[in-house]
């Protein structure tokens, strides 16, 4: 089932849709039996994390939709703020 962002968006308050980012770093490591994606995009300072099953054709360099909220993640005692990816899409 694909999800549709508009839905989302009136669903979720918190979400924010953003079209056409470019990525300027994607890494994928594995953790247990997932694998967590870290995404760099271009004129943004915050880390875009989601977790996939398997691993995926990298998207750096590429341009992506993506559906997503803010969080924070303590890392070393200091509070650090990310960005949680609900959706990715390829633009």
């Amino acid at each position: 089932m694909k999800s549709n962002p508009e839905r989302l968006l009136k669903k979720h308050a918190k979400l924010v849709h953003s079209e056409a980012m470019k990525v300027t770093s994607h890494v994928q490591r594995s953790q247990n039996d997932w694998f967590l994606n870290t995404l760099m995009l271009e004129g943004h300072d915050v880390p875009f994390l989601y977790k996939r099953q398997k691993q995926y054709k990298s998207l750096a360099g590429g341009r992506v939709n993506l559906t997503y909220y803010p969080d924070t993640r303590e890392v070393a005692g200091i509070a650090m703020e990310v960005m949680k990816v609900v959706r990715v899409r390829r633009a």
